[in-house]
């Protein structure tokens, strides 16, 4: 009895071996008497004992293979190193499994193999310029090769570009020199555009102030202009008046039946009070020039 409990429990756990359960992004390549027989995906299988087995279990996920630093040569002769990154993915895990021993190797070396061709085309400034170009020529050959072994580059990285010291230094002091001709470059334009805008400013500055002396020197005119007409005019209203004062005076006498020496007496005073002392000859009518000697020989008869 005991011997069959014992026996049962065997082949229990026997049979539970035989169950294989499959993670997501992973595929396990099973061999049947050692051929190839069927490529397990995600999910519970079971696999016959003793004849089948798990040859390799392969990751479907997208990888990254960071490789060390490789010398090249430039086209001038000039050596450095260069490191690489390759993203890739396994697209059929069979070739993976039987296309090469050792992938990831594999991939190193096609690496360094094809970027001592691209770089030895190329000449230093070129190198350190052309990184997109190398990026997508170093591609597109590793993907082709990679294709009989199952396996799908997406990407490719130069990490870093390391020329010789001395080469960095001379690099470095040239880029030093050009920094400094840019900013004296700048600041001459810098120093001429003030220099332009200080003069356009005292251009303006000056054309301004002519411009306001002119205005200065009509409004100035026009001033005196307007004062001489003021004064003309209140002269003239002046001398209206006290023409019209006299002959109302002139005429009050008259109505009032004064003689007619009284009014050509009236007349004469008219007109020297007329003149106000401004002017230099003054027309008087005989018959008040008569008038007014006669006054004269009375005052001398007093």
């Amino acid at each position: 009895m005991v011997f069959f409990l014992v026996l049962i429990l065997i082949v229990v756990i026997f049979l539970i071996s035989c169950i294989r359960i499959v993670p997501q992004a992973s595929a396990y390549v099973i061999e049947r008497l050692g051929i190839y027989h069927a490529t397990w995906v995600a999910g519970l299988h079971l696999k016959v004992p003793i004849i089948d087995r798990v040859a390799r279990k392969v990751l479907l996920k997208e990888q990254v293979a960071d490789f060390a630093p490789q010398p090249v040569i430039t086209k001038d002769n000039v050596t450095m190193m260069i490191d690489s990154i390759i993203y890739f993915r396994v697209v059929n895990p069979q070739l993976y499994a039987y296309g090469v021993e050792n992938p990831i190797m594999a991939m190193e070396n096609l690496t360094a193999t094809t970027l001592r061709n691209i770089i030895g085309d190329m000449e230093l400034d070129a190198t350190l310029t052309s990184r997109e170009r190398i990026n997508a020529s170093m591609l597109q050959t590793i993907d082709e090769a990679t294709d009989p072994w199952g396996i799908k580059v997406t990407r490719v990285e130069l990490k870093n570009i390391m020329p010789p010291a001395a080469i960095k230094d001379a690099m470095e002091k040239q880029m030093k020199a050009e920094r400094e001709k840019r900013a004296a470059i700048l600041t001459a334009e810098g120093e001429k555009q003030s220099m332009i805008l200080e003069a356009e400013g005292k251009k303006e500055s000056a054309v301004l102030n002519a411009e306001a002396a002119k205005q200065a020197t009509i409004l100035a005119a026009e001033a005196e202009k307007e004062k001489e007409i003021r004064e003309a005019e209140g002269k003239a209203q002046a001398i209206r008046e006290i023409q019209k004062a006299t002959a109302d005076g002139i005429q009050m006498i008259k109505e009032a039946g004064a003689d007619e020496a009284v009014i050509k007496l009236k007349s004469l005073e008219a007109f020297s009070r007329a003149a106000d002392g401004q002017a230099t000859k003054i027309i008087i009518p005989s018959e008040i020039q008569g008038l007014a000697g006669m006054v004269e020989t009375i005052r001398e008869i007093k």
